[in-house]
């Protein structure tokens, strides 16, 4: 019989050695996945610097750091990604080059029986894209949700959805609820939601929400839990300590808008783009 000091010394060894040959094995895949983040960072980065983007566009970085807000909300070059309401294709211009070689875009454009100026603004997103196939020829363009997604159906379910600006909109067009659900339709499990929307003080009335275009934090995490989603993280990359929130004009007063124009836009100039929220949320089930 093996003297119990002995044994304890030979278990101690042996679990030692099982500690070495685990922590051994699990170097490959601790590097494999240290390599596809990175190859993942350095793409974001070719894609916010991509020749693809306009003069314009990119003069907005400094307010709106779109390299910072993407990674936050954790996105994967073969992503299914869809993004809400894409306007004249700010975000687009990066999210299409990024997801272009693996993954895939579905723009939520307006309906192209809308209104005279939705047509419009989608006839010339629809011109944006096809002017530039090789960015762009991935990108599959959709309609925006209200009860649901009519023309969007990401094969299993889209990794992310991301809507930049817009939750005011919503909440005075009077369907925020649903487009949450929308969105958590969408969504495979533990599918990610970013959001970045203009930020007013906690206990600001829906009229004034309707009124100014800021909406209070609290409110888009209270009416996303309700939706089914789990707030994973929120950042302060996007916030601007000198916006007031109380501008006449709301915050179209404020670059890029600048709808006073000539009246007091030298101070607008000074406090630059709105102060934000930038929030993420993930499906439940991942």
């Amino acid at each position: 019989m093996t003297p119990l000091p002995h044994a304890l010394a030979a278990s101690g060894a042996l679990l030692q050695r099982r500690q070495v040959l685990a922590a051994l094995a699990s170097l490959p895949m601790a590097a494999g996945a240290a390599a596809v983040a990175h190859d993942a960072d350095a793409a974001l980065h070719a894609a916010v610097d991509g020749p693809q983007r306009s003069a314009a566009n990119r003069a907005r970085d400094a307010a709106r750091h779109p390299y910072e807000t993407l990674a936050f909300f954790g996105l994967r070059p073969d992503w299914q990604v869809v993004e809400i309401a894409p306007g004249g294709g700010w975000y687009t211009e990066i999210l299409a080059a990024y997801l272009n070689p693996k993954g895939r875009l579905y723009a939520a454009h307006e309906p192209a029986d809308g209104s005279p100026g939705q047509q419009r603004a989608r006839a010339a997103f629809r011109a944006k894209l096809a002017a530039d196939p090789a960015t762009y020829r991935r990108v599959v363009l959709g309609t925006l949700p209200v009860a649901g997604f009519t023309d969007i159906h990401p094969p299993g379910g889209a990794d992310a959805v991301l809507t930049f600006r817009n939750i005011h909109n919503w909440i005075a067009d009077g369907h925020f609820d649903e487009t949450l659900r929308a969105f958590h339709a969408v969504l495979k499990p533990g599918g990610v939601l970013g959001v970045e929307e203009h930020r007013a003080a906690p206990g600001t009335s829906l009229a004034r929400v309707i009124e100014s275009g800021y909406v209070p934090q609290d409110l888009v995490v209270e009416r996303a839990r309700a939706a089914g989603f789990v707030l994973a993280g929120a950042s302060e990359i996007n916030a601007n300590p000198r916006d007031s929130h109380d501008h006449a004009q709301g915050v179209w007063a404020l670059p890029p808008t600048l709808r006073g124009g000539a009246v007091d836009r030298e101070k607008y100039l000074a406090i630059g783009e709105s102060d934000r929220m930038t929030l993420k949320f993930v499906k439940a089930g991942g």
